[in-house]
C-alpha cells in the first residue's frame, strides 16, 4: 500500500534488511526501466574482488570523504566496521533537476536521514515473507561465519520492526510480484 504521490518528486528510497532481495530486485527494474538512475555510495573501503569503481561503489580515500562530509557532499552517510559510506547529493540533484527519476537503494538509517531533507521522496520498504525465510536466505549465500550471520539477524528484527515508518512495504516473496508491486509504488507502469 502507497501513503503519497510520486509525481512531484521523482527521487525513491528503498531499503530492508540484507537477504531480503534488494539488489536482486532492483537490478530487474533497472533492466525494465533504463530511465531510472540509481545512485552509486562513495565509500571508504578497499574494492572487493570484482567490484567496478563507479559502478558498486565510487571508492574513495578517508580524507575526501570526511571533506565532502563536511561541506555538505552527502545526502546520508554512517561508518560501519571502520569505513564510511554515503550517498554524495550533488549527482542526485543533478539527475533529478534534468528531470530523471532516481533510485537510492540504501540502510535504514540511511533512509530516515533522507526523509529529512527529501520529505517528497517515496520510501520503500522491502521485507521478507517470514523471519525464518530471511534467515534460510542469509544463511543460503554462505558468505558469511555465524558470528556475522547472528549479527545480520539481530540487526534485521530491528530493521523489520521500522517498515511502519514507510510509505510502501512490499513483500518480496514472488520476486515478479514484487518488481510490480515496486514499479507501481514509484509510479512507473511495469511490462
Amino acid at each position: 500500500m502507497v501513503k503519497k504521490s510520486n509525481s512531484a518528486c521523482r527521487l525513491t528510497v528503498l531499503t530492508g534488511p540484507s537477504g531480503v532481495g534488494k539488489g536482486t530486485l532492483v537490478k530487474l527494474l533497472l533492466e525494465r526501466h533504463k530511465e531510472i538512475w540509481l545512485s552509486v555510495s562513495a565509500t571508504t573501503r578497499a574494492p572487493r574482488e570484482g567490484e567496478v569503481p563507479g559502478q558498486d561503489y565510487d571508492f574513495m580515500q578517508r580524507d575526501r570523504f570526511l571533506e565532502l562530509v563536511d561541506s555538505g557532499g552527502f545526502l546520508e552517510w554512517a561508518e560501519f566496521a571502520g569505513n564510511c559510506y554515503g550517498t554524495p547529493s550533488q549527482p542526485v540533484k543533478e539527475k533529478l533537476s534534468n528531470g530523471r527519476p532516481v533510485l537510492l537503494e540504501i540502510e535504514l538509517e540511511g533512509a530516515r536521514k533522507v526523509r529529512k531533507s527529501f520529505p517528497e521522496a517515496i520510501q520503500i520498504f522491502l521485507g521478507p515473507p517470514s523471519f525464518e525465510e530471511l534467515e534460510r536466505r542469509i544463511r543460503g549465500r554462505a558468505t558469511d561465519n555465524e558470528e556475522a550471520i547472528q549479527r545480520r539477524l539481530l540487526r534485521a528484527k530491528a530493521e523489520l520492526q521500522a517498515k511502519s515508518e514507510f510509505d510502501a512495504v512490499i513483500v518480496n516473496d514472488d520476486l515478479m510480484k514484487a518488481l510490480s508491486a515496486l514499479e507501481t509504488a514509484m509510479g512507473i507502469i511495469g511490462f
